[in-house]
């Protein structure tokens, strides 16, 4: 998908660019994969606020995704390539043999007319398809990868992401994720071959404050911009400092470079960690 850029005749053009939505079918979703989305603001289910400068932005639809595809050896027809709002990557909305539709993550080359499956068994390593990772040769390139069988695809979503796979050893497969990491998952997980659809969305430059607020991103103020009882940067006078030894969060917790992961039981599992620097 290539990046289109404006000529520069207002401020807010002159250092933004859009999508292009060449690669689209058809501008009209299918209405009844469609869900009302509820506005959460960045807020939990207790209605505080978890996540900060989130709210308002333009009212979108949920698309209703397959992440877990079973419909297990029934062929299926790309009907269109859709833009969804929620997300960066293109989706696909597939008629299957007996037809049902649903919504998957498009992949990329993917085009209108082409046929897919899904299987428990081995096939053919086309784009698109969807195998356990037992059942994919090694080296193939996958996108929307399940960490426990049968709950659905949770890794590898983003658009123009992609991982691989290195090795296959007793009941695990060896997965190299985009971050770098290599990780073990169990080889009866299921993933898609071929790489997320919209690979140049990272290149869109949003250009104003205001392109943000439609996206629902409100403004981020500077803790040291604050005053005292906002933040714990805030006061001071003229342009001080922090005035800590170390950064903190609203909360007064520690800030910027702090580790946040607490599943360790999973760390068996890393073969090599995202931050590996080879020796020489």
């Amino acid at each position: 998908m290539p990046i289109r850029v404006y000529k520069p005749t207002t401020a807010g053009q002159r250092h933004s660019s859009v999508q292009s939505f060449a690669d689209l079918s058809t501008n009209k979703p299918h209405k009844s994969l469609l869900k009302a989305r509820k506005q959460q603001a960045g807020r939990g289910y207790m209605g505080k606020i978890t996540v900060r400068h989130r709210g308002g932005g333009a009212k979108t639809h949920l698309r209703a995704i397959d992440w877990k595809r079973t419909q297990f050896d029934i062929p299926a027809r790309i009907a269109t390539i859709e833009y969804d709002p929620n997300r960066g990557a293109r989706i696909a909305l597939l008629n299957y043999a007996d037809g049902s539709k649903s919504y998957i993550l498009a992949p990329a080359t993917l085009k209108v007319g082409d046929k897919i499956i899904s299987s428990l068994k081995k096939g053919d390593p086309n784009i698109g398809n969807r195998f356990q990772l037992a059942h994919i040769p090694v080296g193939t390139q996958v996108h929307n990868v399940e960490l426990q069988p049968g709950k659905g695809g949770q890794m590898v979503r983003g658009a123009g992401t992609v991982a691989e796979l290195v090795a296959l050893e007793n009941h695990y497969a060896s997965l190299k994720l985009p971050s770098g990491e290599v990780r073990q998952i169990l080889a009866t997980c299921m993933a898609t071959i071929g790489i997320v659809s919209n690979p140049d969305w990272h290149l869109v430059r949003w250009g104003k404050a205001g392109r943000m607020r439609h996206r629902g991103i409100r403004p981020t103020v500077r803790g040291k911009a604050m005053n005292p009882v906002d933040h714990p940067h805030g006061g001071g006078e003229a342009r001080n400092p922090i005035g800590l030894k170390y950064a903190k969060t609203p909360t007064g917790k520690h800030a910027h470079g702090v580790k946040t992961r607490r599943n360790m039981r999973s760390n068996k599992f890393i073969v090599r960690h995202r931050n590996y620097k080879k020796q020489g």
